[in-house]
């Protein structure tokens, strides 16, 4: 199994073609100087070291606990290096037979180790991998040979079970899946603690949750077998016992009050022992707990980690569902302490995914000092991205309970759970050659197989709930409907004479980019020019109507010498809420400009110029950290509301949201509404229509302090008749991890590229604690760029099984491209 110590994601070139061409046999030397052991017919990491200061080519041996077992033999590195460091081939290794022992000195570690190393390529690739194989003087062991018999992996041969039967992977597989079901028991919270009743749902959650940390079983995959312990996955075996998986995947569908949940299992294990209400409900089936672990003694502290959007949910939750003062909160962000013993006196401590990844690696930080009680990742799919630095940091927090908490686990593929596994230290999905190996590869290659293994797994590990019911009746929470509505908006004559021109010239300038092969290398420029014909479908005052004048002389220009164009490309990440950076694919913190056009992270692309000849992610031009322009502040808004206006101009869709929010207000005037928007300066501009029509208005954007938020949050949970009705809220700061009950209408006013993010927003409303019908209009300009991305909403949402499947970078590109075309109508 072929690995790297690169930050940077494995290549995805061509993964979905690469197949099994063959494999060669090779010796693992360097025995004796390493502590890492292997037994046989056990599946090992390749591991290239470019670093290493006796030789650049050198490729460690490790085993499932990520000990060095040796390296393999320096001629056979010498001509594998090049082949897996361009990716042209992938490598999978396996130890055939246990290591031989020396009658004269069993303790004796041997000299060299015999493995296998099977090697997969793409098509286009095979021929040069079979000639750099023959010049290298390896034997390549095909299919069509008659040695091939003699190979030894668990994905060709299986493993024997009891009855000397085959027992394949993904049998394994189901067998764990179907010792991990079995019903869930409900339990109460502790009284003391929390004073709410929770849901049938909550109270089975809780019981899950409490007794997947209670569980002193053996993690899932593995088995004991005569008196040593042995992963059946990678046939690892170990005399020690494994530690339980006192932690999991908590994915119940967003709205299903998964913070009271949770805050119900912090009450469990309060400072100063366990509730009682834990110890009625353990499982009348104890086992016996011989050479296991004592429970943990000392701070009971929680540590939780989410975005600064969702503060205001668990500062909330905890003032609506707990006894005042029974639990006591930290906020560790912004102005915050750097004295341990201060934090040990909170149950609860709450800080961000940033300030983490600011504090990763300081000495002097507490908070990665303190070995936590438990640490639950709230929104867990922000870590998506197992190389970037938040990512790491979370790993690298020290806590034997561990919960990745998130409605929507998979937002882009299933390599996004890679994440999950790293961070709940799941061996051995938790090393990336092991999951690309088990898991990751079937899946790209579009197999069942994979997939089957991909539900098994997260059978194991995890606990999903959906508010809707299967067979369509009547959900785990009873909630009230929610009536979703497409409203086409004609635009008025001046409106569609504005937008036809600027979109007959933006499909000329993305015409002459897809016919020149450039499209991809101009994708920020293509991106901007998107941006602008949106956000003409929402008012013509956010944008000029020339789109010339939104592009440089040259779209090829270089921004070193254009600070305009600098300023141009740093408008799109201040007016786009869901810019996200190509390389970690979140919204970049610190907003870099390239001198070829491009955006990314500060740390994303820093790490990449890390490489040496390192070039562009998107067009490969060249590129040092003298070509980085930090983008520029950005200006003051430049429609501060004037709310005092008595004749406020309005756009065709601002004027159909004042009609829709009329009527409402008609029919019951304390009718609260959510409107969305991905753009902060509609936001702004919304403002002085709706306050002029007599509307109570607050708004909620990435711009405010997580202190703000909450207090704009509050005020618009306020019932009566002089309280707010309308909250003017961006995506950013309101798609995720906030409860919006108060309100039960919603207006999303510009689609959204992908659907799953539409529906967070909805959820905010459509949630537990919602008494009324919820009711969601989206505002579509109808034959404009807006009715073509729900055209492409549709086809993901077809292709949702795709999601499993890391695409080739030619097929990514064809998609792009594909999708610009629908866009631009072309």
């Amino acid at each position: 199994m072929s690995g790297s110590n690169s930050d940077s994601e494995p290549s995805t070139a061509g993964a979905s073609e690469a197949h099994l061409i063959g494999f060669i046999i090779a010796n693992i030397v360097g025995l004796r100087h390493y502590t890492g052991t292997v037994s046989g017919r056990e599946l090992v990491v390749l591991s290239r070291q470019p670093l290493n200061p006796y030789d650049s080519n050198a490729i460690a041996v490790l085993n499932m606990r990520s000990a060095q077992v040796g390296h393999l033999e320096r001629t056979v590195a010498a001509t594998l290096a090049p082949l897996l460091d361009s990716h042209l081939a992938l490598a999978e290794a396996i130890v055939p037979k246990p290591p031989g022992r020396n009658p004269k000195n069993p303790s004796a570690r041997p000299y060299r180790l015999p493995c296998q190393i099977h090697l997969f390529a793409r098509p286009d690739a095979e021929e040069i991998v079979r000639v750099a194989l023959e010049e290298g003087g390896l034997q390549l062991i095909q299919q069509t040979d008659h040695e091939f018999g003699l190979s030894q992996a668990n994905i060709l041969a299986g493993d024997k079970g009891k009855k000397g039967k085959k027992r394949d992977l993904d049998e394994i597989f189901a067998l764990v899946e179907k010792d991990a079901r079995g019903k869930v028991s409900p339990m109460e919270p502790p009284k003391d603690v929390v004073v709410s009743e929770l849901f049938q749902h909550q109270k089975e959650g809780l019981g899950w949750l409490f007794n997947r940390e209670k569980s002193f079983d053996l993690p899932p995959f593995w088995e004991e077998k005569d008196g040593a312990y042995v992963n059946v996955l990678t046939n690892y075996k170990s005399q020690e016992r494994p530690q339980p998986l006192k932690g999991g995947i908590f994915a119940d569908d967003m709205g299903l009050g998964k913070t009271l949940t949770l805050l119900s299992l912090i009450a469990t294990t309060k400072r100063g022992g366990e509730c009682s209400g834990g110890a009625r409900n353990t499982s009348k089936n104890k086992r016996k707990r011989s050479n296991q672990e004592a429970e943990v003694s000392g701070s009971k502290v929680t540590l939780v980690v989410c975005p600064p959007s969702v503060f205001s949910s668990w500062i909330t939750q905890l003032e609506e569902h707990t006894r005042p003062g029974s639990l006591k909160v930290y906020i560790y962000h912004g102005d915050r302490t750097k004295d341990k013993k201060q934090l040990l006196k909170f149950d609860i401590v709450l800080t961000t995914y940033s300030t983490l990844s600011t504090e990763f690696g300081d000495q002097n930080s507490p908070i990665t000092e303190i070995e936590w009680y438990r640490v639950i990742l709230d929104e867990a799919h922000v870590i998506k991205n197992s190389a970037t630095q938040q990512t790491k940091a979370v790993v690298a927090l020290k806590a034997e309970r561990r919960w990745a908490v998130t409605g929507t686990p998979i937002q882009n593929s299933s390599f996004d759970l890679f994440s999950l596994m790293m961070f709940l230290r799941f061996q051995p999905f938790s090393i990336k050659s092991y999951w690309q190996n088990l898991v990751q590869r079937l899946l790209a290659q579009g197999s069942v197989s994979g997939l089957s293994r991909l539900q098994a797994l997260l059978g194991a590990i995890s606990l999903r709930r959906t508010k809707e019911a299967p067979d369509g009746g009547e959900g785990l929470v009873g909630l009230p409907p929610k009536v979703v509505e497409t409203c086409l908006v004609d635009l008025s004559a001046e409106e569609r004479e504005c937008y036809d021109k600027m979109e007959s010239e933006a499909q000329s300038t993305v015409r002459e980019f897809i016919d020149s092969d450039t499209a991809l290398r101009n994708y920020s420029t293509v991106l901007h020019i998107i941006l602008r014909l949106r956000q003409i479908c929402d008012d013509v005052a956010l944008c000029p109507p020339d789109i010339k004048s939104l592009l440089p002389s040259n779209v090829l220009e270089d921004v070193s010498n254009n600070p305009e164009l600098l300023k141009k490309l740093a408008s799109l990440i201040e007016d786009g809420d869901d810019f996200d950076c190509p390389i970690c694919l979140s919204p970049p913190a610190k907003t870099v400009i390239t001198r070829c056009t491009h955006i990314f992270c500060q740390n994303c692309i820093l790490k990449v110029l890390k490489n040496p000849n390192s070039r562009c992610p998107i067009c490969r031009q060249s590129l040092s950290k003298a070509d980085l322009f930090l983008a520029p502040d950005p200006p003051p808004d430049e429609l501060e509301p004037n709310p005092s206006a008595d004749n406020v101009a309005v756009s065709s869709k601002v004027a159909i949201l004042l009609k829709f929010l009329q009527e409402f207000k008609k029919k019951d005037p304390l009718t609260k509404s959510v409107v969305f928007s991905q753009f902060r300066k509609m936001l702004l501009l919304l403002e002085a229509p709706l306050k002029a029509a007599g509307f109570g208005v607050l708004r909620l954007d990435g711009s405010m302090s997580a202190k703000k938020r909450l207090e704009v949050i509050k005020e618009f949970s306020q019932s009566g008749p002089r309280t707010p009705t309308v909250l003017l809220a961006s995506l950013k700061a309101a798609g995720t991890g906030i409860n919006l009950t108060a309100a039960s209408r919603v207006f999303l006013m510009e689609p959204w590229w992908n659907p799953g993010v539409e529906e967070q927003a909805m959820d905010r409303v459509h949630r537990i604690g919602q008494q009324q019908e919820v009711k969601v209009v989206r505002l579509i300009v109808r034959d404009s760029i807006e009715e073509r991305i729900l055209e492409l909403q549709e086809k993901k949402m077809k292709l949702a099984s795709g999601a499993f499947r890391r695409k080739g970078a030619e097929e990514q590109k064809n998609m792009r491209i594909e999708e610009l075309r629908v866009m631009m109508r072309l």
